[in-house]
């Protein structure tokens, strides 16, 4: 395992403070505030730790303020229900003695049932296309004048590497379908443990996802007449999943409205099973020198 997702899965392995009381760390990606699947994937661990048995088969979280990436936070567990085959937890991320992502999250034991799944993409396999660092050094080389912000987002080393099938350039943003597929994986190999790969599939849920609603419109996360921003956050793990091996990431955006826009995903495995879904909605907010101040 390289350095860099070690320090991911250091950053999941939260400290127990007491009873239903968790703390993690942050750390910076480059954004303005801490990344919402790094909330996320602690959320989920610290739900998890309060479990006999199971394991975690959908979520629900709501973005609520910006963390602070200087600051630890706080996690606190509220144990809703214990089933005999379904398990209940809420969540509350804390900062400053204020939530900043609430989240209810259920875990199943197995059952079998009837099963089926939509079909995975016809699209090229990884080792067909140019990860996403590369790409990013192209980029730069051409615009060499980029903010310290956008360079170092751009440039930061991560625990996931990604494939993106149809490459594009949030440098230079044309307006595209609302629509992108990404094939993705950890940066190494994890441990055999189940419960990990899907706190790392939550954390890795969460990239890309809000872009493919701007996409139509032709803007850019880096864009400073913007505020784009994730709302909320649904998953639905539906297999066990490695994620230290390549998943395709098909996403799209059916609709944007009131400076919301709405983003679906399906993460396949490259045996085609539909591993997990995901729904995001997000804030894509067009602003001005005199516009007043929003929540």
């Amino acid at each position: 395992m390289n350095r860099i997702l070690q320090d991911l899965v250091n950053l999941l392995d939260l400290e127990n403070l007491e009873v239903n009381l968790f703390r993690g760390q942050s750390r910076d990606l480059g954004g303005k505030s801490v990344f919402g699947g790094q909330v996320i994937g602690q959320a989920l661990v610290s739900a998890s730790r309060t479990i006999a048995a199971g394991v975690p088969h959908s979520l629900h979280a709501y973005f609520l303020r910006p963390g602070d990436m200087s600051l630890p936070i706080v996690y606190e567990v509220d144990r809703v229900r214990d089933g005999r085959t379904f398990t209940t937890r809420r969540v509350q991320a804390i900062q400053n003695g204020q939530p900043i992502l609430s989240m209810i999250v259920s875990f199943q034991r197995e059952e079998q049932g009837l099963e089926h799944q939509q079909a995975m993409p016809d699209v090229p396999p990884p080792d067909k296309l140019r990860n996403s660092r590369d790409l990013h050094d192209d980029w730069l080389q051409s615009i060499p004048d980029v903010s310290d912000r956008v360079f170092h987002a751009m440039t930061r080393e991560l625990a996931i590497e990604f494939k993106p099938v149809e490459p594009w350039n949030p440098l230079r943003p044309e307006v595209r379908p609302a629509q992108q597929h990404i094939w993705f994986r950890a940066a190494g190999k994890l441990p055999d443990n189940p419960m990990l790969h899907r706190c790392v599939l939550a954390y890795a849920s969460d990239f890309n996802l809000l872009s493919t609603a701007v996409r139509p419109h032709g803007r850019t996360w880096f864009a400073e007449d913007m505020v784009i921003a994730s709302i909320d956050h649904a998953l639905w793990f539906h297999r066990d999943v490695r994620v230290d091996d390549w998943l395709l990431y098909s996403m799209d955006s059916p609709t944007s409205q009131g400076a919301r826009g709405l983003s679906r995903g399906l993460v396949y495995d490259r045996q085609g099973r539909l591993v997990a879904s995901v729904v995001q909605e997000n804030l894509m907010r067009e602003i001005s020198e005199d516009a007043p101040d929003q929540d």
